[in-house]
């Protein structure tokens, strides 16, 4: 998550110089859109060869783009590599959810979630550290420290045990994708939900850097760092409450948070105000994020956790690429248009809210 992470603050500069200022909203747009076609093949695959395998095409894939991005100068081809570098994205968090949604017991995979979520979001937090290292060490090096970060990744994969039993050899048949393949009926809830509250983090993510800048604040990543701060510290404290109180109360509840929390960033009008709306956003997502997991294992059948888990990433990938699409028509590069942008975010969330409270209601779940 860090090799991901790391550059992110930094690419709506990096485009800018090669003359693609009004492209920024495709730098997450381009990376989503490959990772979401990849989860069926991602999820197909950690079912039959294995967790590992899986994971292990996602951080070679990330190693080879990231070493390549300070040869492409120009805004085609920085796209083409963030069209590539989402493949990475479709691959290891796949994997990784599946292996990790095996070994968690029933009776604590809220608690597990949410453990598996700080270190998510530690990652995450690379973002804070990407304008520093560039700053002091040049772009060209912050790509090679992120593609180092993924090489320590895959060394450490080594030291896993797969939980797959039985995994098969690798065969060109198993890239043959129906639809059930493509997505797990039962955890269509979860994914409904999911698309909603992603819909913000597509937002902050293309907003957030510009942001800063209109604030003088000279780390781009600082909305992140404050947000992977505050999600972290949340879930050391909350992630067994969707496991006492139920997944979907625990979502109405960090959904709420979300709706107020994106509310503040679009009334910031100084750096606190600003810092402020990033923590109440890392507490939201601190609570939703695991709860979706958990929720989403909860639903999965034991033999398709790997398409269960991808069928998640596929609404998340949605929801980022809609919200951070949504800024291309309410985002002109300003900060009076900042509030406009943020309004999709509220909305979505709100209606995030309702729709649980609808199924809690109406439909019967497993938690």
């Amino acid at each position: 998550m860090t090799s991901f992470n790391l550059i992110l603050p930094e690419l709506n500069d990096f485009i800018t110089s090669m003359g693609g200022a009004k492209q920024k909203s495709l730098i997450i747009a381009m990376f989503t859109i490959t990772a979401m076609i990849s989860r069926p093949f991602s999820g197909k695959l950690s079912d039959t060869i294995g967790r590992k395998k899986v994971m292990y095409i996602g951080i070679g894939v990330a190693i080879i783009v990231l070493l390549l991005y300070p040869l492409f100068a120009s805004v085609g081809l920085f796209l083409f590599l963030r069209l590539m570098h989402g493949f990475s994205a479709g691959f290891l968090p796949t994997g990784a959810t599946a292996l990790v949604t095996d070994i968690l017991p029933i009776e604590k995979r809220g608690v597990g979630m949410g453990i598996w979520g700080v270190f998510i979001s530690l990652g995450f937090g690379g973002q804070a550290l990407g304008s520093i290292i560039r700053i002091e060490f040049g772009m060209t090096s912050l790509f090679i420290i992120a593609a180092f970060f993924a090489v320590i990744s895959g060394i450490l994969i080594i030291l896993l045990k797969e939980t797959l039993p039985n995994p098969v050899k690798f065969r060109w048949s198993l890239l043959k994708i129906t639809w059930q393949d493509v997505f797990e009926p039962s955890v269509i809830p979860a994914a409904v939900v999911m698309f909603l509250a992603a819909s913000s983090t597509g937002i902050v993510l293309v907003l957030t850097p510009d942001m800063s800048g209109f604030f003088d604040i000279q780390n781009k990543g600082w909305f992140l760092g404050f947000y992977a701060f505050s999600t972290i510290f949340i879930r050391l404290f909350a992630s067994g409450l969707s496991d006492k109180i139920g997944r979907r109360k625990t979502l109405i509840f960090g959904l709420s948070l979300m709706s107020i929390s994106m509310t503040l960033v679009a009334l910031s009008t100084e750096w606190k105000s600003y810092t402020f709306a990033a923590i109440m956003f890392g507490v939201s997502t601190g609570i939703s994020s695991p709860t979706l997991m958990a929720w989403t294992a909860d639903l999965s059948h034991k033999n398709r956790r790997g398409v269960g888990a991808g069928t998640l990433f596929i609404a998340l990938e949605f929801g980022i690429m809609f919200g951070s699409g949504s800024t291309m028509f309410t985002y002109d590069n300003t900060p009076g248009s900042i509030p406009s942008a943020f309004c999709i975010g509220i909305i979505m969330a709100i209606i995030g809210v309702f729709y649980l409270i609808w199924h809690l209601n109406y439909r019967h779940s497993k938690t």
